[in-house]
This record gives C-alpha cells, sequence and structure tokens, in this order.
C-alpha cells in the first residue's frame, strides 16, 4: 500500500491540521470535535480524530472555507507525515 495512506481505512484516524493565521473561538463549533490551539508562531493547530477518508476531504473543505492557508497535514496514528 502507497506510504502517505493509513494502514488501516476502516478506523478513526487522529489528524493535525496546521494553519497560517489564528482562528478565533467562534470557530469551536464549525470545526466541533477537534481541538483548537493557537501558538506563538501565528498559527492554529486543529487536532482530533476522523473516521474516515470522506470525512477527512469534508475536514479539509471547512479549513479552505475559513480561508487562512493551509500549512500541514499530519497523520498522527502512523508513522506517515503528509506535509503540504
Amino acid at each position: 500500500m502507497n506510504g502517505n495512506i493509513p494502514t488501516n481505512l476502516h478506523k478513526p484516524t487522529r489528524y493535525q491540521i496546521r494553519l497560517q493565521g489564528h482562528l478565533g473561538p467562534q470557530w469551536t463549533n464549525w470545526f466541533e470535535g477537534l481541538t483548537i490551539q493557537l501558538n506563538e508562531a501565528g498559527e492554529t493547530v486543529l487536532t482530533g480524530s476522523v473516521t474516515d477518508q470522506a470525512a477527512l476531504h469534508g475536514l479539509l473543505k471547512k479549513v479552505r472555507d475559513v480561508g487562512l492557508p493551509l500549512l500541514s497535514l499530519n497523520c498522527l496514528d502512523s508513522d506517515q507525515t503528509m506535509s503540504l
């Protein structure tokens, strides 16, 4: 199987998404189930479980709609890292 895709696609997978810029607290409901952390480098870090690839694509659409540049997408449940 391709090394960039988690090997168990039927199990929720934890991801970390880094965005350039800070999201305000009003976005907590929009990203329900994800932890939103703001760091000193001026980035927002979203972390949480995603049920499957379709849910991941939906999450990435939400990220796009927010309008902050996507810095990276990391799969936390495996040794694989997908950086953009």
